[in-house]
């Protein structure tokens, strides 16, 4: 089998759980007229891949079978236009209710944002709230990661870069660039020991989003 004919029957794979929710290597071998050693091949790719899932559900005496389905990873790998919407979406509302009122849409959103993070970032060392931090943007479909800055720089305070490259809203953002400065309020609510800078951003062609955290 070609390397194109493997990739297709991986996408079939792919658009069977997507229609059907889940299956067993089973019935996948069977609506795709595939062998189920080929299927199970496949399936373990697809998992490696992280864009299917699978849970083991008991079915009388015998072995657990396991049911596989779409992972988050797996249903974004299906184009979509959200990003679009939104933007025409934004647009219709500041035609309807003006400029102001949205901007003040986006400050609420992102004052709610605020409390939902300070709730699970806690009280811990700072070092211990950037890395919960970290976690959830990366839950939330940011490629974060964290950085401490070197303490010889001559800085006596604590401090840390955290790098974001991929924006889960980047379409809004290029469009609605007030949307990043809410979050940036957002990050020095959640921190509010901290000063928070924004040291790159991917809206002024830059591959990544750093924000500085310096403890005051």
């Amino acid at each position: 089998m070609t390397a194109s004919q493997q990739v297709s029957t991986k996408e079939e794979i792919l658009r069977y759980l997507l229609k059907q929710g889940q299956a067993t290597a089973h019935e996948l071998a069977e609506a795709l007229s595939i062998s189920p050693q080929a299927t199970r091949r496949h399936l373990k790719d697809l998992e490696t891949a992280e864009l299917i899932e699978h849970q083991s559900i008991q079915v009388g005496m015998g072995r657990p079978q396991h049911k596989y389905s779409l992972s988050h990873q797996g249903k974004e790998h299906f184009p979509h236009r959200y990003g679009d919407f939104t933007v025409s979406f934004l647009d219709t509302l500041i035609e309807t209710v003006g400029e102001e009122q949205v901007g003040a849409v986006f400050r609420k959103q992102w004052q709610r944002k605020a409390v939902e993070y300070r709730d699970r970032i806690g009280t811990g060392s700072l070092k211990e709230r950037v890395e919960t931090l970290i976690r959830i943007r990366q839950e939330e479909g940011y490629m974060a990661e964290l950085h401490s800055v070197d303490a010889n720089l001559g800085s006596d305070r604590e401090e840390y870069i955290f790098a974001e490259h991929h924006c889960a809203i980047s379409d809004v953002a290029e469009s609605f660039p007030t949307v990043c400065d809410r979050e940036l309020e957002m990050f020095e609510a959640i921190l509010p020991d901290c000063t928070v800078e924004r040291t790159h951003w991917i809206n002024n062609g830059e591959h990544r989003c750093g924000y500085l955290v310096r403890a005051r």
